[in-house]
């Protein structure tokens, strides 16, 4: 069940040369954007929140240790339990404590790896129809293939965790 929506946090980051980021979309932050108060079973709420809003192909897991990125599909991740501090936006980018009932959208490009976690973090992960799944982890290659396809990826046509009015869509307007 979505939080009473407050202002996202939203950041952008530049270019550190292995890692292109998104010039043009920032990364948007619901601090608690999904209520998980009393759920005996938080990955199933943000699951079915997340397929409610549209957003699919979901995994459980935890988050990669080392920078990667998606160059052709956006990507929301919701965390049900634990904590973890993750460095988004590459070498030169933040590190941002998230927690349970946190969920994090990054722009296809945005540069994501784990520095820290709590053992019980789990992490819902989710995409928008619309885009291609792949894994690029900052080779100079992947890197300039990445600049020409990331412009390319449509935004998503609803927010995963507030729908087709939710505050990502006037965030990522084109």
């Amino acid at each position: 069940m979505p939080s009473k929506r407050s202002a996202p946090a939203t950041f952008h980051f530049a270019d550190d040369g292995s890692i292109p980021n998104n010039s043009a979309l920032p990364l948007v932050l619901y601090r608690a954007g999904i209520d998980l108060s009393g759920s005996p079973d938080p990955e199933r709420l943000i699951e079915q929140t997340f397929a409610d809003n549209g957003w699919g192909h979901m995994w459980r897991n935890g988050i990669y240790p080392y920078p990667h990125y998606h160059s052709m599909i956006h990507e929301a991740m919701g965390i049900a339990r634990g904590r973890a501090k993750v460095r988004f936006g590459g070498k030169k980018g933040n590190e941002i404590d998230i927690g349970a009932g946190d969920v994090v959208i990054l722009p296809a490009g945005t540069g994501h790896q784990l520095i820290s976690q709590t053992q019980e973090l789990v992490v819902i992960g989710a995409y928008p129809p619309s885009g291609k799944y792949n894994l690029c982890r900052g080779s100079r290659a992947e890197h300039a293939k990445a600049v020409t396809s990331i412009p390319k990826v449509p935004p998503p046509a609803t927010d995963p965790v507030f729908g087709p009015d939710g505050p990502l869509i006037a965030l990522w307007q084109a």
